[in-house]
């Protein structure tokens, strides 16, 4: 049997990951209004929320392997606010708490501001769909 080696290391995806959460924090902060579109990118920053937050079970799960414990911890520290967010938003759009979704996604800006975005990089049809998606509990 080969080994197998992966190509996109799990730092690498949660930067695209960080990078698509704050395209959608800016285009919906240009928005005038909650519509379906708000929704779907809603539902997109919380399925990346949750992918994240399996990135850093990763990684830290890899460091305790090789027995950096004070490491694993600090970096689960350090990220720990991803998975409370990500819970907060999907209970929010899951219950149809419209009212609340806007300061959730806020109180995310500061987690992103060192994410530049000069240009759009990701399509519509990333996010199209997702809050059916989020309403359907797939992931």
């Amino acid at each position: 049997m080969t080994r197998v080696i992966a190509t996109e290391s799990v730092g690498r995806k949660r930067h695209q990951l960080r990078r698509t959460i704050a395209e959608a924090l800016r285009r919906m902060a240009s928005k005038h209004s909650f519509d379906e579109e708000s929704q779907d990118l809603s539902a997109l920053i919380v399925f990346s929320l949750r992918r994240m937050q399996e990135g850093v079970e990763q990684t830290a799960t890899a460091w305790e392997k090789r027995d950096y414990y004070l490491k694993a911890d600090r970096f689960r520290r350090q990220w720990e606010w991803v998975d409370e967010a990500a819970y907060s938003l999907e209970t929010a759009l899951l219950l149809g708490q419209w009212d609340r979704v806007p300061g959730l996604l806020a109180s995310l800006f500061p987690r992103f501001t060192d994410v530049t975005v000069a240009k759009y990089t990701r399509s519509p049809e990333l996010w199209a769909g997702c809050y059916q998606r989020l309403i359907q509990g797939e992931h």
